[in-house]
């Protein structure tokens, strides 16, 4: 029983870690997506940096 209520409490952390690796994924992907439009957008020339 002690080894059941381990498993799933182990189960149950991996999951919310996992839930909380996509939301940042999301967030860091929408925000290159963003970048790369304003870019595009505006016409922005970085060789001169």
């Amino acid at each position: 029983m002690d080894a059941e209520a381990r498993t799933l409490v182990g189960a149950a952390r991996s999951n919310t870690v996992s839930q909380e690796f996509k939301t940042v994924a999301i967030f860091c992907g929408l925000g290159l997506l963003l970048s790369l439009v304003a870019v595009i957008s505006f016409d922005l020339n970085f060789g001169a940096f």
